[in-house]
């Protein structure tokens, strides 16, 4: 596995559990790249959809993927806050391509008062039948929700109070 250089520009590939391509963001820069971990920052990046539709993100967002934790979050920028995506999913991997991981569809949306929901439910329980995720991959994003609600809860990682605004700052270097 290769390590992204800092201020290059990657692409992140989102698979499903079926190895069919579910979501590509053209275009995200890459803020800290090494094995374990890379961060990056984009602001109005095109999405490709699996069905080859696109749209455009709207805000600046900051992303953050572990090799050792089965979750990536991404922080929005808005007006009125940081609002937070994490996708319970594999550990990412870059292969010199693109950040490339595993969604496994549950996830958890944070606002800006660190109020969060755990979405998606249903579709997990739909996809984990229909693709047969193993009882030990079940297990493993199951321990991953509760580690989220910790960190949240803890204000930890991405969660830290100035961590997407030290990260966003570090973007807008590479951008002018």
């Amino acid at each position: 596995m290769g390590v992204p250089i800092e201020g290059e520009p990657v692409q992140i590939h989102s698979f499903k559990h079926n190895g069919h391509i579910h979501r590509v963001w053209d275009e995200t820069t890459v803020l800290k790249g090494s094995q374990n971990l890379v961060i990056g920052g984009n602001d109005r990046t095109i999405v490709t959809e699996s069905d080859g539709r696109t749209w455009v993100t709207r805000e600046p967002a900051i992303t953050y993927f572990h090799s050792q934790h089965w979750f990536n979050i991404i922080g929005m920028l808005r007006e009125d806050g940081i609002y937070y995506y994490c996708n319970l999913s594999s550990p990412f991997i870059y292969d010199g391509e693109a950040i490339k991981y595993i969604d496994y569809d549950l996830d958890i949306k944070v606002f800006p008062d660190m109020t969060f929901h755990l979405l998606d439910e249903d579709e997990y329980e739909r996809h984990r039948k229909e693709m047969n995720y193993p009882d030990v991959i079940d297990q493993i994003l199951k321990a991953n929700v509760d580690t989220l609600i910790q960190w949240i809860r803890q204000r930890k990682g991405p969660f830290a109070a100035d961590f997407i605004d030290t990260w966003y700052e570090r973007y807008l270097t590479y951008r002018r």
